[in-house]
């Protein structure tokens, strides 16, 4: 990296004033300062985007890993399924008895109710806990909820 002492900068900064002179000296010194700012940031987003594709990657390789590493234990655990069931068979010996007409059979269908029941229709939240929660039951119209929480008038009497 180049190395500025005080002393260059000092050099750099006498030798602008002359050739620049002193009326355009602040805005050509702000003229650099932004494009060194915009060089910088444009340096910086340039390194964040390396660093970015590095991990992505990095991702893809554990993904590729991860998927590997599923496949041989989705392999073993077919393979050992397989296995199992051969041996299952073998011991049980469940195939000859079968053709023999013994063996095991499947157990009748459970008794399913008709789900008729007319409790179900019904809300399960009792009447006496939605009214002291101010839970509505039925059905009202706007003009009557008016008139229902309308502050009472007293009536008047005629000729008085």
């Amino acid at each position: 990296m180049i190395d500025f002492g005080f002393d260059k900068l000092a050099l750099i900064g006498a030798v602008a004033l002359i050739v620049i002179g002193p009326e355009k000296l602040p805005r050509v010194a702000r003229t650099v300062g932004h494009l060194l700012g915009k060089a910088q940031r444009y340096v910086a987003d340039v390194k964040a985007e390396v660093n970015r594709s590095i991990e992505l990657d990095e991702l893809k390789k554990m993904k590729t890993e991860f998927e590997d590493a599923a496949r041989n234990v989705e392999q073993e655990v077919s393979q050992a399924t397989g296995d199992f069931e051969k041996a299952w068979t073998d011991a049980t010996g469940s195939a000859g008895a079968i053709e023999q007409g013994g063996g095991w059979e499947p157990p009748p269908p459970e008794y399913k109710h008709p789900k008729k029941n007319w409790r179900l229709k019904r809300g399960a939240t009792p009447q006496w806990y939605k009214q002291r929660q101010g839970v509505r039951t039925h059905a009202q119209s706007g003009a009557a909820r008016v008139a229902r929480f309308r502050p009472h008038r007293p009536s008047s009497k005629v000729g008085s």
